[in-house]
């Protein structure tokens, strides 16, 4: 295991102990959370057995912080690639496949060339053969349609959608922050 300090980001909870968000996942680096810890910004939650130290203090390193004020969720998300293609769950909304952000682009469903816009309700993810195969064209010319209809997401849903999406690494102590509200199974 590699264990130098930038190796050991924090977990960011909001003051009512929720992730900032879940995708991407609100992490911080160590030295932003400690600098918080400092400024009394923050809580420590939990904290990694790895110190960090200068000549007068030794401090263990944050792993989980919780924000002291509240941030309010309620403000509309930004219209960005990314976010479109979180709220379409990062599948094409012609052929229903699942696809890594890389490869995908976004259609417009009114082509520009035909007078349709940049926004929520006019985008969807596509792949790249979709996108290409529906070109330039209306929906009823291409015999092409979106499988769901798009609109302006809320926060929450794009929380939602990120929860689907586990980041690549999940230390021990931010589990269960991430999965608290997740419905438990019954037996």
């Amino acid at each position: 295991m590699n264990t130098a300090v930038e190796n050991y980001p924090a977990l960011v909870l909001n003051a009512d102990f929720r992730p900032l968000s879940y995708f991407p996942l609100s992490l911080w680096s160590w030295q932003n959370s400690i600098k918080a810890v400092f400024l009394a910004r923050v809580n420590v939650v939990s904290e990694y057995d790895r110190t960090v130290h200068s000549p007068s203090i030794e401090l263990k390193m944050p792993s989980v912080i919780s924000l002291k004020k509240y941030v309010h969720m309620d403000r509309r998300p930004a219209f960005t690639r990314f976010n479109v293609f979180l709220r379409d769950a990062f599948s094409c909304q012609y052929c229903g496949g699942a696809f890594q952000a890389e490869v995908l682009t976004f259609d417009h469903i009114i082509p520009r060339s035909q007078g349709g816009r940049t926004m929520w309700e006019n985008v969807v993810t596509a792949c790249e053969p979709c996108n290409l195969k529906k070109g330039h064209r209306l929906p009823r010319d291409s015999g092409m349609r979106p499988l769901r209809r798009p609109g302006r997401p809320s926060n929450y849903q794009l929380q939602k959608n990120g929860r689907a999406f586990p980041p690549n690494y999940l230390h021990q102590s931010w589990r269960d922050f991430l999965y608290w509200d997740t419905e438990l199974e019954t037996t």
